[in-house]
């Protein structure tokens, strides 16, 4: 009997010893790492092993007070005990001088990009001088970050190299891991690594899916992404388009068929399809690259080419000679700083007319986060300002309310509204969005509030009313015609139903509706957008209840993870 036990003992398999991964993830406790969201990304990707990360960090205490940063004004909120960040026990990264570590922090990170990247190195030695490998000759030794391909040590060094930098690294026992490069760790006390990083052949991937790929292909001038153009600039670039067929048809080179001369766009503002611009926003002045894009981020949502077929994968090979920045309204007067915004506020008129809600949302926004900065001198310049602003925080509801967030469109309509309640334009897109939303009490407020501020609006909000109505009747109409019968089903036959109303929408506004609230208050007829949205999906639970749903968001339990 003890001699089967023995057996069974010597042919069990041995488990797989837990890597350094591994082992963190299993001394974290739960709540000691607790996430919450600043900013939605774009994108449902997010980096994997082997991409080298770029991102933003600001460290704060508990109480608010700023620890370090090297930006403090965007980005996620990490929650985090003191076992998790620099009072590790092994943190391989030591703490600045005075720095809190035995704190529980905050951490603001801002992920700005990450990419597959490759380096060379040279030779190792012992401290008596030993050599113990080396690639000096031959093809040099590539590796890729986050692979295990080095020894642990030796590759945090590497990370913190700039291209053509020649080095000696240091690398104690605690961090010779075993690696492709150095399969077998004998008993080094202390291993000494020459290095040459050559050069790095950065691959990104710009969904994370693998289908809008971006290979440099010649460097650019600059430190990356400092020197990028990620903000709305004037670019020139020459670019070579090919369909990535069996042909591979160059479709259009700005060298031959625009008389040689470069395009020049600005970005954000939807002239070029998306993927080109997400592509040279993370360039650098000189660089080019190769780039391959799937349709739906080239030209099967932008004005397609004639010689290019639709559901087209595309390759671009563009070169950028160079970007402008926008101007600096510091020192500027009120008059042109009042120009320069009108011109960035029509083009952010015509993207919302041609159907791109996030980019013209993107300009007002913009222009939003500049008037900050503005300081009027008098009361005339003090009501120039203030009306601009509201208009722009106006044209943001309207953006939002396109989207399809009736939320936010009230949240920045409330915007308006507490500083001037009676504000018409401000009470009307509040009360489309709150019809939009099944809010119909809320609605029919603000439509009548319109016409006790201003009697001059009775018209526009008389209108608006009887769409409330005919709103309102079309959903009593479909309540009653899908729930007829609903309580006399048996208890299985219920779920069956509610899917079926779930699955039911609400008939959109037609165009003749949309345009009901005319230029009362003098504005424009463009700033105003008050087309509003197909009506979302109305839940069996919000036809009983139309403002239930109001009442938990407005809660926000759902805005915090606990990881």
């Amino acid at each position: 009997m003890v001699a089967n036990e023995d057996a069974a003992q010597e042919f069990e398999p041995k488990k797989k010893p837990l890597s350094e991964d591994e082992k963190r993830k299993k001394k974290i406790e739960p709540g000691s790492l607790m996430k919450a969201l600043i900013r939605p990304g774009g994108g449902d990707a997010g980096p994997s092993d082997g991409d080298q990360i770029i991102y933003h960090c600001t460290v704060r205490t508990l109480d608010g007070v700023l620890v370090e940063s090297s930006r403090s004004d965007y980005g996620g909120e990490f929650k985090m005990k003191p076992q998790l960040h620099y009072g590790e026990d092994d943190c391989p990264i030591s703490a600045p001088d005075g720095f809190p570590k035995e704190d529980e922090l905050h951490f603001e990170i801002e992920l700005i990009e990450f990419f597959k990247a490759k380096a060379r190195m040279i030779s190792a030695k012992t401290v008596s001088g030993k050599l113990i490998m080396s690639h000096s000759e031959g093809e040099p030794y590539l590796f890729t970050f986050g692979k295990s391909e080095l020894p642990k040590g030796l590759e945090m060094a590497i990370g913190t190299m700039v291209r053509e930098e020649k080095a000696v690294i240091y690398v104690t026992a605690q961090y010779l891991t075993e690696s492709p490069l150095m399969p077998v760790i004998e008993d080094y006390d202390e291993v000494h690594f020459e290095v040459e990083l050559v050069h790095f052949i950065q691959v990104r991937d710009m969904l994370g899916d693998g289908r809008l790929i971006k290979r440099r292909i010649q460097d650019g001038k600059g430190d990356f992404p400092m020197d990028c153009p990620l903000h709305d600039s004037l670019l020139r670039v020459h670019y070579k388009g090919t369909v990535l067929n069996e042909e591979k048809k160059v479709f259009y080179d700005t060298r031959v068929d625009n008389d040689g001369q470069p395009l020049e766009f600005s970005s954000g503002e939807g002239l070029v399809p998306e993927g080109f611009e997400m592509s040279v926003r993370l360039m650098l002045p000189g660089e080019i690259a190769l780039v391959t894009c799937p349709p739906d981020y080239a030209y099967d949502k932008f004005p397609r080419p004639s010689n290019v077929p639709e559901g087209a994968h595309i390759q671009w090979e563009i070169e950028l000679l160079g970007f402008e920045t926008p101007k600096d309204w510091t020192g500027l007067d009120f008059k042109t700083i009042m120009n320069e915004a009108e011109n960035i506020r029509n083009t952010g008129n015509r993207l919302f007319k041609e159907g791109k809600y996030e980019l013209a949302k993107a300009k007002y926004e913009k222009l939003l986060r500049e008037f900050n900065h503005i300081n009027p001198q008098d009361d005339e310049e003090g009501k120039v300002f203030a009306d601009t602003r509201n208009l722009l925080h106006l044209n943001v509801a309207a953006c939002h309310l396109k989207l399809g967030e009736c939320k936010k469109s009230i949240e920045t309509c409330n915007k308006v509204l507490e500083a001037n309640p009676a504000h018409v334009k401000g009470l009307y897109r509040r009360g489309m969005a709150y019809m939009t939303a099944g809010d119909f009490e809320e609605a029919r407020a603000d439509f009548k509030m319109m016409m006790k501020v201003d009697k001059s609006t009775e018209s526009d909000a008389t209108a608006a009313l009887q769409k409330l109505k005919q709103k309102e009747q079309e959903v009593d109409k479909k309540a009653r015609k899908q729930f007829k019968g609903l309580f006399d089903k048996k208890p299985g036959d219920i779920a069956e139903a509610k899917a079926d109303v779930d699955g039911d929408q609400i008939t959109s506004e037609s165009q003749k509706d949309d345009e009901v609230h005319g230029d009362s208050d003098g504005t424009n007829s463009e700033d105003s957008h008050e087309t509003p949205p197909e009506t979302p999906r109305t839940s069996w639970f919000s036809l009983f209840w139309p403002s239930g749903r109001s009442l938990f968001e407005s809660l926000g339990l759902n805005r915090c993870t606990i990881l």
